[in-house]
């Protein structure tokens, strides 16, 4: 690795404390594959550590987990938030999940009023409750350490009380097959619960889930109903879209 590249990598880091791999790629015009081989050697030396999903600097590895997530792919999450936001109304009923996305979703959602919220995240219903005549319903159990999210037989029996408009998941991978999976059995199982209480399924996923593995199967992509991303996907996961009749939404090129 030249020295030149060593700086921009370690700059980009910077720039924002952690940086996805993908973000990274796109930042410095190369392969996914380039970054992973370029990081390794700062990795060993100390000068950068791995997280799911990304790298930051050392000095940040103290921050809690959920809010290192938070960090990366951070204009793509807004850009999704900001087009869930357009196209919800005040006195909306949602599920919203504990992803990271979902809760730049919560704080685009902001601006909206009376509605009605259920979720089993605490960084979610903080974000939402008690704003602009809102209603927030927070599902009980085992609380998660890292993000804050209740998870169990309790947790899905409370939310198998409510009816709601639109289910937002922020799934952990959209697969080369086309099904929507997460990398926990807690969250899979909780995620296929929201979905059977909602009259739609919007998936918000930005671009680095596509073509992404995970172990737990969540879903078939026809079970979606949106899919709501920072920009287009792949052409050929397009046409498992098309096939599967999910309506994608996406920034205009222009806008992205």
């Amino acid at each position: 690795m030249s020295i030149k590249r060593r700086s921009a990598i370690l700059q980009a880091v910077r720039a924002s404390g952690s940086c996805s791999i993908t973000e990274l790629a796109a930042h410095l015009a190369v392969s996914t594959e380039t970054i992973r081989r370029n990081i390794q050697p700062l990795i060993e030396e100390g000068a950068l550590l791995r997280f799911h999903g990304g790298i930051m600097l050392p000095e940040h590895a103290e921050e809690p987990p959920f809010q290192r997530r938070m960090q990366v792919n951070r204009e793509a999450k807004w850009k999704i938030a900001r087009l869930v936001r357009e196209r919800i109304e005040d006195g909306d009923s949602l599920f919203l999940d504990n992803g990271t996305t979902s809760a730049y979703v919560a704080d685009a959602l902001a601006s909206r009023s009376r509605l009605t919220i259920v979720t089993h995240s605490a960084h979610i219903a903080h974000r939402l409750a008690s704003r602009n005549g809102n209603r927030v319903f927070m599902a009980g159990g085992e609380l998660g350490g890292e993000d804050a999210a209740a998870f169990g037989a309790s947790a899905i029996a409370f939310i198998s009380q409510f009816k709601v408009r639109y289910a937002l998941l922020s799934v952990g991978a959209i697969t080369r097959a086309g099904e929507l999976a997460d990398f926990h059995l807690f969250e899979a199982e909780f995620s296929r619960a929201a979905m059977a209480q909602a009259d739609e399924t919007w998936v918000v996923a930005d671009r680095s889930k596509f073509g992404r593995e995970a172990s737990v199967k969540v879903c078939p992509l026809a079970a979606v109903d949106v899919l709501i991303s920072d920009g287009p996907p792949p052409e050929a996961f397009a046409a498992l879209c098309r096939d599967a009749e999910v309506r994608l939404i996406h920034p205009s090129p222009n806008l992205s």
